[in-house]
């Protein structure tokens, strides 16, 4: 009998699906990736069915939605967890007989759940604790642990270009590659493993290492895309978040963000030559994709949270010397729901709970017309029905409706709702019809009423800025307190090597009264000497 097959699932945070060359992005530089789409397939339709970083984890996770796992947004409350009787996929593959390890970025809640893994290295955007994140007491131990920014400055520069403050031997990207390395050379060979490397990357901060950072420099690359009828309350809230002085700064920005990606491709080259080096390549499953995307300045909006494009469409690659090879291109509607079903079916374990939302894409002719995909609570939460041609979005909040044609307007630039609404009728109603099924059978409960959505009124915006200091520092003892950088020194550290960050046209007034940085300290660092 021969061994069931490996399997090796490595995601990026906040990689959008137009940033792979092979997929037709001609601006990218992903010789891997690349190399990966023409051995395997490339799926050009995959979206995340709920596109913020813990839900859409724990999706993929639990192979079904909030409705079951109870994330339907970021929750950092360690009290809020997936509930006990809810299969995992490396929980049964675990149980199954795998050796099941988790390495990077997984935003399990609490951060050190292991979810079924029998192995957990974690590296979190911001560990609460050292002593819990494998990557932070890395860096303590190779002689980083006066940086408190290990991943990148997330407040004042939170969306602007900036390089990291961590060498490229000890980025986070390379500890994630080396140690899945290390594991795929040293790991018990009797037995097939689970493997999950999770990068953080491309998720700002756009922390590149120095080497990496001017890569895009020749390159020519789209601008954003701008969007002709109104954008969602949401998505204008969204807005706030990039704080960029003109469009020289965000296009550098964007650049730093691709840049970021090159960087995780580098990487995934090595952890790719690691399983041809030791035989195993063609008995694991392979897949790439990520949690989802990030609006980079498209409509004026930035980071995720919405049903856009460019939030909720993701890239995703999957080979297998037996059912993914030879250079496939599928345009089938897919999500993170098909993951864990596809896991199953590889290692031939069955499904003991309900049904899960997803199909095994091992069978491709079982995957559905339509996808649903949604996100968050009350006022704020939005669904969306995502057809071959068409996406339909409602926002409870206000009841605001969406319909694109995404055929001939693949960015949304246009609400046809708002442009020939007696034109598209037909059409919208039959996709509210099936979102208003989907709400009801998978979404969360009590949001359709009397056969339609229920109806809450519009939400104002907040001003919100990313602002999330280093929380490490905050449990430290005062005499490893006295050894740590500045947040203000290490903003400068940050930008010593990007000339169009102007400090004087960011909003340092939003962050000193949050009490993460001083002025003083911020444009007089001579006198803190």
């Amino acid at each position: 009998m021969s061994k069931p097959s490996n399997i090796l699932l490595i995601t990026t945070d906040q990689q959008r699906f137009d940033t792979i060359a092979a997929a037709g992005y001609d601006h990218m530089i992903t010789p891997n990736l690349d190399k990966l789409a023409t051995m395997g397939t490339l799926f050009t339709r995959a979206y995340s069915p709920n596109p913020v970083c813990i839900p859409a984890r724990h999706n993929l996770l639990c192979g079904v939605g909030c409705r079951y796992h109870t994330f339907d947004d970021n929750y950092f409350d360690d009290s809020h967890t997936v509930p006990y009787d809810l299969p995992t996929f490396p929980r049964l593959l675990a149980d199954a007989g795998y050796d099941t390890m988790a390495i990077g970025k997984m935003h399990f809640q609490p951060a050190r759940n292991h979810n079924g893994f029998n192995h957990l290295q974690a590296m979190d955007e911001l560990p609460r604790y050292l002593e819990d994140d494998e990557y932070a007491m890395y860096l303590k131990k190779e002689g980083y642990g006066h940086i408190q920014s290990i991943h990148g400055v997330r407040h004042l520069l939170y969306m602007q270009p900036q390089q990291s403050l961590v060498d490229e031997a000890h980025h986070g990207s390379t500890w994630v590659a080396d140690r899945t390395i290390d594991y795929l050379k040293n790991h018990c060979q009797d037995r097939p493993f689970l493997l999950w490397a999770g990068f953080i990357a491309p998720h700002p901060p756009f922390d590149v290492p120095s080497s990496y950072a001017h890569l895009y420099d020749d390159v020519t690359i789209p601008s954003p895309i701008e969007s002709i009828t109104s954008i969602s309350t949401l998505a204008k809230e969204n807005a706030n978040m990039g704080d960029h002085a003109n469009m020289e700064v965000l296009m550098r920005a964007k650049k730093a963000y691709y840049a970021s990606i090159s960087f995780v491709d580098h990487q995934i080259g090595r952890i790719l030559d690691a399983l041809v080096q030791t035989h195993q390549m063609d008995n694991t499953l392979i897949v790439f994709t990520s949690d989802h995307g990030e609006m980079m300045g498209d409509m004026g909006t930035y980071q995720k949270f919405l049903p856009y494009e460019g939030s909720a469409h993701i890239p995703m690659i999957i080979y297998h010397h037996d059912h993914f090879h030879g250079g496939t291109i599928n345009d089938q509607l897919v999500s993170l729901n098909d993951l864990f079903p596809t896991f199953l079916d590889i290692a031939t374990i069955p499904y003991p709970k309900h049904e899960l939302y997803g199909h095994s894409l091992i069978h491709s002719g079982l995957t559905s017309d339509h996808l649903f995909i949604e996100h968050n609570h009350g006022a704020r939460r939005w669904i969306s029905c995502v057809s071959k041609r068409f996406k339909y979005n409602y926002y409870y909040g206000g009841a605001r409706e969406e319909l694109f044609d995404l055929t001939i307007d693949p960015y949304e630039t246009t609400n046809l709702l708002e442009t020939d609404p007696d034109g598209h009728a037909t059409i919208k109603d039959q996709l509210k019809s099936q979102l208003i099924h989907d709400e009801n059978h998978y979404g969360l409960p009590g949001y359709i009423v009397n056969g339609d959505f229920k109806v809450f009124p519009d939400f104002e915006p907040i001003f919100y800025r990313e602002c999330n200091p280093p929380f490490i520092p905050n449990h430290l003892s005062d005499q490893d307190k006295a050894k740590l950088n500045s947040l203000e020194d290490e903003i400068l550290q940050a930008i010593a090597d990007e000339p169009l960050v102007d400090l004087n046209q960011l909003d340092v007034d939003y962050f000193e009264k949050r009490h993460v940085i001083s002025q003083e300290k911020l444009f007089n660092p001579r006198k803190e000497d």
